[in-house]
């Protein structure tokens, strides 16, 4: 049927077909076939599966961060000279004296004891119960620097690689060099706390990659998903009708206008909207998961109820076939209270974190899924003088710890050192971008293979380069 006589709102005025309209109106003529073809081509979708650039264990991506700057010093890299200082003045010169008489910066101890764990000797402090039995399974790296003191900008280097924004997530990077086994479901889901980090949405955004790979993010009270069946009266048949009448319409649409990369995002996401009416309701469910396996995850209980609920849905997620999945948790922004903020923060994500290690191995999947742990950056072993005994920790983009688990990293492992007061890095010091890298070798990406031509030069996760942190990767 010719375009023109489609009874529809927005429709051309009639005229002469042009010479395409005349040879793709032809029902039984090569041009049919070709757009019949061209249409095929599309509905595989750029979210198709697509082969490693190079050999890798992982297949897919549970990406946990902890929203605010969780302390290395107070979760994995125990600093015992604080005790020797705490409550002493720190200055640049190295003078100290008691910060109750200053008023100013002083040195703060950990309020947690640690131990080692594991046969590889972890080391984690007292308020993490479940993670030492899994503690062979992780490899700790204490080398990663970033740029950024503030959060918005930091968390945007670490989610983007690029501290002002507008660039591609790490997931959208990974979505569009393998693309995804489950074409009824997004390829890079996000499970954002009720309130968004700072930055918004912008930490999953797909910037200037196409728009398919941004990430789709489940709400976390409620309906993970608005809208999700259609309105009562409404069938399927129904449905799939007015897709296909959409289709033509946008197909003979972006025919001439090839240019038009949002038209092809809104169809491919019509198209998936539709399939995952089928796919999603099964895999949010739960509920369906026997008591035994919730009660694991801490599901039920205050503290560990919702952080549990999120990682059992990452780890159903991912054995869908959805290619990368970030969790949030938050905040850990303790500038006061540490003992308090981050203990139950720790304890709210410790027993959910350590199921879901445990779930992917007797499972068979840990191998082909990479599990990172991370913040947008560390915490000083210092901090300014707030209500005598309410002693938290400022901001440190220079030390932090990030961990892995499976996916082809270096179990059993702690991999750089900080200095004796947990400030800065000296041991495998490396910028973010060189762990970016390393996760996307991880994945089976080249980070200098895995460009995108945007502005006149040829883009790419690590901004400028980076080199793969060998010591990570088994």
């Amino acid at each position: 049927m010719n375009r023109n006589f489609f009874p529809c709102a927005g429709a051309r005025a009639l005229h002469a077909p042009t010479r395409r309209e005349f040879v793709y109106g032809l029902g039984t003529t090569l041009g049919s076939v070709a757009l019949t073809s061209l249409l095929a081509a599309e509905q595989k979708g750029p979210l198709a599966p697509k082969g490693q650039m190079v050999p890798a264990k992982a297949k897919n991506c549970i990406f946990l961060m902890m929203e605010g700057g969780p302390s290395h010093i107070d979760c994995f890299d125990p600093k015992p000279v604080l005790e020797k200082l705490h409550l002493k003045e720190f200055t640049r010169e190295g003078k100290m004296k008691s910060a109750m008489e200053s008023g100013k910066r002083y040195y703060v101890k950990s309020p947690f004891k640690f131990a080692q764990h594991g046969q590889s000797g972890a080391w984690m402090s007292e308020p993490w119960q479940h993670l030492p039995k899994v503690a062979d399974e992780m490899c700790f790296f204490r080398g990663c620097q970033v740029d950024s003191v503030n959060h918005p900008t930091a968390m945007y280097q670490m989610n983007c690689g690029n501290r002002f924004g507008g660039d591609p997530a790490i997931g959208a990077w990974v979505t569009y060099g393998l693309g995804s086994v489950n074409q009824d479901l997004p390829g890079f889901i996000v499970l954002p706390e009720v309130s968004y980090p700072q930055g918004g949405s912008a930490n999953w955004g797909t910037g200037y990659l196409p728009a398919q790979f941004q990430g789709t993010a489940l709400r976390s009270k409620g309906s993970p998903i608005l809208d999700l069946q259609p309105p009562q009266g409404i069938t399927p048949e129904h449905q799939r009708a007015n897709l296909d009448l959409l289709a033509k319409l946008d197909a003979t649409h972006a025919a001439d206008h090839p240019w038009h990369d949002e038209l092809k995002a809104r169809m491919n996401n019509y198209e998936l909207a539709f399939r995952m009416q089928m796919e999603v309701p099964e895999v949010i469910d739960l509920e369906q998961e026997d008591a035994k396996t919730k009660e694991m995850y801490g599901i039920g209980k205050d503290a560990t109820d919702a952080f549990g609920r999120k990682c059992l849905l990452a780890r159903k997620l991912v054995e869908k076939g959805v290619r990368f999945v970030q969790l949030y948790n938050g905040t850990w922004d303790s500038h006061d209270y540490i003992e308090r903020a981050h203990g139950n923060l720790i304890r709210g994500v410790d027993q959910p974190i350590a199921a879901l290690i445990t779930d992917l191995k007797q499972r068979g999947l840990l191998d082909d899924t990479l599990i990172v742990w991370c913040g947008e950056f560390g915490r000083t072993p210092d901090n300014g003088v707030r209500g005598g005994t309410a002693y938290g920790r400022d901001h440190n983009p220079k030390a932090m710890t990030v961990w892995m688990a499976g996916g082809g990293c270096k179990a059993g492992h702690t991999i750089g050192a900080t200095d004796d007061r947990g400030m800065e890095a000296i041991e495998e010091v490396r910028h973010v971008r060189d762990l970016h890298v390393t996760l996307l070798r991880l994945l089976g990406l080249d980070d200098n293979k895995l460009t995108f031509y945007h502005a006149g030069r040829f883009k790419q996760l690590s901004q400028i380069g980076g080199n793969p942190i060998d010591k990570l990767i088994a």
